[in-house]
């Protein structure tokens, strides 16, 4: 117990170094675990099967929370796109990565077959949800074309297939091997399954929520963790990808009305933490550093290939069928490919497995995966100013929310020198009759307001709405559109 609060300790003082110097942060975490280990100072930590299975509950609880923070209209637009990267893009991912891999294999004397040299590579196919989540919001990082719920969707999603692919793989290599027929009615069965079951048991989440009446609302988030648990495990039961049914599952959760919503969101982001840490420090204990310097090379060469080419050809031939992006989102996209936890996770599946090469397979992951977090993880914001799609991101002003039983809704709008032409003055803004202003924030200050009260550009007001009209009519940025046409109306 002391270990491992000084791990935790340790791990989230790391953090301060991230936001001061840009390092990721999830690079950290593995470093933690990498120093307090056998090469470091001494911890033995060799258990893979261990490993695999803390990896799979942080994973649980990470893609469920991912889900519920990800909010359904703004993933509509993209989600053709979305599911596009996550499945055929994997697949090609895989099989560009698995072709280069087999025939540089030789020059490193690791004699692989094609179905051998296939399994890294569909290990690694998938962007890692915990990194993509923790660098955009950490980073606080605006994009423009709607890249950030396309790389949200696309990296919360896309672990499925490369499940799929990983333990497809495995059976063939271990002796299971499965038939072409077999092999797509078992495809078909974990992604038809793992969907069904993750959206009906998402609704049956929702309504046991809203109708177990339970007197402390504490036990609201520790009813929802065992429901999120039990998404995935009763998934896998069945037969279903558990993966992806517990997004799924979080997808539905957190777009519908429950009771104590904030305070599930709060509760969930602070355990999402508490995963991401524990698993990353657990798999750099797994590591043994002085074994990854025998395939130091073979594993930087897989990296630069998949993050150069292998990454990058694989989106522009998954996004052809859809126009709508230009160049340059296309190029970002590439560039997010970011690498993380789960390639390692699923690394030590060949390992309990007993296949050849299981050690190489996993130290060379390992490899790939520190040079995409300091590669990639490093320049998300400098490679979307470089493309011209960074944007400032909406900066929530007003740190609270109506009760459950409210039927109103809050909304925050940063006024700009457009919607003040008309006048400067609260009077002046000519709002709908039923929308009223609660409050202003100025900086750090806070405003109660009255008819009168001047008003200034990048002031943020706090609206209150029926519910309905909110839904209808005052999504994202409608409210400021509608203010701008109502004062030029007035001004002709």
């Amino acid at each position: 117990m002391l270990i491992g609060a000084l791990l935790l300790f340790v791990g989230i003082l790391a953090s301060k170094i991230s936001s001061r110097f840009g390092t990721p942060m999830l690079l950290l975490f593995l470093a933690v675990g990498m120093l307090f280990g056998t090469d470091g100072l001494g911890i033995e930590f060799n258990s893979p099967r261990a490993a695999q299975f803390i990896g799979t509950i942080s994973l649980c609880i990470i893609l469920f929370s991912g889900g519920m923070d990800t909010k359904f209209t703004e993933i509509r637009p993209v989600l053709g796109k979305g599911i596009t990267l996550a499945t055929l893009g994997v697949v090609l991912t895989t099989l560009l990565t698995g072709t280069f891999i087999y025939f540089i294999g030789s020059l490193f004397r690791i004699e692989l077959t094609f179905m051998e040299a296939l399994l890294p590579a569909a290990i690694v196919s998938s962007t890692d949800s915990a990194s993509v989540f923790s660098i955009l919001r950490a980073k606080r990082q605006g994009l423009k074309e709607n890249l950030r719920p396309l790389l949200e969707l696309e990296s919360g999603s896309n672990d499925p297939m490369a499940y799929v692919l990983t333990t497809f793989l495995i059976a063939l290599l271990g002796g299971d091997g499965m038939g072409i027929g077999e092999s797509i009615v078992w495809f078909l069965t974990q992604m038809g399954i793992g969907a069904i079951a993750g959206y009906l048991l998402g609704l049956l989440t929702v309504w046991t929520m809203e109708h177990i009446n339970l007197s402390n609302k504490s036990l609201y988030s520790v009813l929802l963790l065992s429901l999120s648990f039990f998404i995935f495990s009763f998934t896998d039961l069945l037969g279903g990808n558990g993966y992806l049914a517990v997004y799924i599952g979080g997808l539905v959760v957190g777009n519908k009305r429950t009771p104590h919503k904030r305070h599930l969101m709060t509760f969930f982001d602070g355990v999402t933490w508490l995963m991401q840490i524990v698993m990353f420090i657990v798999l750099g204990l797994l590591v043994n550093p002085h074994e990854l310097w025998s395939v130091a090379l073979f594993g930087t060469i897989m990296a630069l290939f998949i993050t150069f080419i292998g990454r990058p050809v694989s989106v522009w031939i998954g996004l052809l069928p859809f126009r709508g992006l230009s160049n340059k989102a296309k190029t970002y996209i590439g560039w997010v490919g970011l690498r993380g936890a789960v390639p390692i996770i699923f690394a030590t599946y060949p390992m309990v497995a007993g296949l050849a090469h299981a050690d190489m397979i996993f130290n060379s992951i390992f490899c790939v995966v520190i040079i995409s977090l300091i590669v990639q993880g490093s320049t998300v914001t400098k490679m979307a100013e470089l493309l011209h799609l960074a944007e400032e991101e909406e900066v929530r002003g007003f740190d609270f929310d109506l009760p459950d039983d409210v039927k109103a809704a809050l909304i925050e709008r940063k006024l700009t020198e457009d919607s003040l032409a008309n006048g400067n003055t609260l009077k002046e803004l000519h709002l709908p009759s039923d929308t009223l202003v609660m409050m202003i924030r100025r900086g750090e200050e806070y405003i109660v307001p009255k008819g009168n009260t001047e008003l200034r550009p990048d002031d943020i007001l706090l609206f209150i709405t029926p519910e309905k009209q909110a839904e209808t009519k005052y999504d994202r940025r409608t409210l400021l559109r509608r203010l701008r046409k109502m004062n030029r109306a007035k001004r002709k």
